[in-house]
């Protein structure tokens, strides 16, 4: 995956949440573009409503999706 493309999916407008998937398979849902944040190698995903916090190493992001809300 590419630093760019996350980018790209951060700035749309309007912004449409999203998940990213990882090579372990698991999900992270983005929810509002203010959740994250990019280092050069890490995506820092925060969950405010359970004040958790995941760091993910860029590497094993295998894709982004938009969010399936139902």
């Amino acid at each position: 995956m590419n630093m760019d493309i996350i980018r790209e999916w951060l700035r749309r407008q309007p912004f449409e949440p999203f998940v990213v998937k990882l090579s372990n398979g698991d999900v992270q849902e983005v929810r509002h573009p203010e959740n994250v944040a990019l280092a050069k190698t890490r995506i820092i995903v925060s969950h405010p409503d359970t004040d958790r916090v995941v760091h993910l190493s860029l590497i094993h992001v295998n894709s982004i999706e938009a969010l399936q809300t139902a």
